[in-house]
C-alpha cells in the first residue's frame, strides 16, 4: 500500500479519523478556521456526504435494509463522487482540503462489519493519499458519554445491531466500536496514522495538531494576509459546548 494514493498536486489534504465521539470533529472545525483567519482557501469534506447517495443512505438506514457489503459499496460510491469533485480539485488548484472521516473509516468500519479486509482495500484505490492523517483515539466508555450527552438513544448502525453482537444497544456499541478500534490501531503502523490523544482538554489537543499541520503549510498560497495572532491566541479557550457536541453525534455515517 506504500504507493497508494501519491499525488504531485500542490494542495494538502488534512483528515481526522476516530471512533464517534472521539471529539475529532470539534478538532477539524477549529482547525478549519485557524486556516482561514491564516488566510488560506479551505475546502471541507465529510463523510457520506454527497448528494449522489445521500437520500439512498437514509432511506436503508430507516428501513435497516443495508448489509455491510451493500453498506460497504453505498459509502464508496459517496466517496469516489466526492473525490472527483471536492477533493481533486481543490488540490489542483492549490488550496487545502480538509475531511472529517476518510478512507480508513471505511477499512476500520466495514472490517469491524465482516467485510473483506483486502477487498475494502482495494475499493479505495483511486482515494489521493493524505498529507496528514490524525487519528483521534479515546476509551470506549467517554466516547460514548460523549454522545449520549447530547442525547439519550444510540443510533441502530452506529451501535452496530445489525451485527447481532447484543440486545443491548449499549452493550453492542462497545462491542462494535472495539472491533473498530482494534482496525485503527493496526492501521497506524500501516498507513502511517498521526496518534492524538482524544482525552487531553480541548485547547490543548488543538495546540498540538496546529503545531504538526504548519511545516506542510509551507509553498501553500495564501489568499490574502493572516489576521493578528492575538486576535487567535484564545480561540481554543472559547469553545462552547456547542462546538464541543460537534463531535458528539455519533451517527453512523
Amino acid at each position: 500500500m506504500e504507493t497508494y494514493g501519491l499525488h504531485q498536486y500542490p494542495g494538502r489534504l488534512f483528515v481526522v479519523e476516530g471512533v464517534d465521539g472521539s471529539g475529532k470533529s470539534t478538532q477539524i472545525a477549529l482547525l478549519r478556521q485557524w486556516l482561514i483567519a491564516e488566510g488560506y482557501t479551505v475546502f471541507f469534506s465529510e463523510w457520506n456526504s454527497s448528494p449522489l447517495v445521500k437520500k439512498t443512505t437514509s432511506r436503508g438506514k430507516k428501513k435497516q435494509l443495508l448489509s455491510p457489503t451493500t453498506f460497504s459499496l453505498i459509502h464508496a460510491t459517496d466517496f469516489a463522487d466526492r473525490t472527483e469533485h471536492d477533493i481533486i480539485p481543490p488540490l489542483k488548484a492549490g488550496a487545502i482540503v480538509l475531511a472529517d472521516r476518510y478512507i480508513y473509516t471505511a477499512f476500520a468500519r466495514d472490517v469491524a462489519r465482516n467485510v473483506d479486509r483486502q477487498w475494502v482495500r482495494e475499493l479505495y484505490q483511486f482515494a489521493v493519499k493524505p498529507t496528514l492523517a490524525f487519528y483521534y483515539r479515546v476509551p470506549l466508555e467517554v466516547s460514548l458519554n460523549r454522545i449520549l450527552s447530547g442525547r439519550t438513544e444510540l443510533k441502530y448502525y452506529e451501535a452496530g445491531m445489525d451485527l447481532g453482537l447484543s440486545a443491548d444497544p449499549h452493550e453492542s456499541f462497545k462491542l462494535f466500536q472495539d472491533r473498530i478500534v482494534h482496525e485503527y490501531e493496526g492501521m497506524v503502523k500501516e498507513f502511517g496514522l498521526t496518534v492524538m490523544d482524544a482525552t487531553l482538554p480541548i485547547p490543548e489537543q488543538q495546540r498540538r495538531m496546529r503545531k504538526l499541520v504548519r511545516p506542510y503549510l509551507q509553498g501553500v498560497r495564501r489568499q490574502r494576509a493572516p489576521l493578528a495572532e492575538s486576535m487567535w491566541a484564545g480561540l481554543a479557550s472559547e469553545v462552547t459546548p456547542e462546538i464541543v457536541r460537534v463531535n458528539g453525534n455519533g451517527e453512523e455515517a
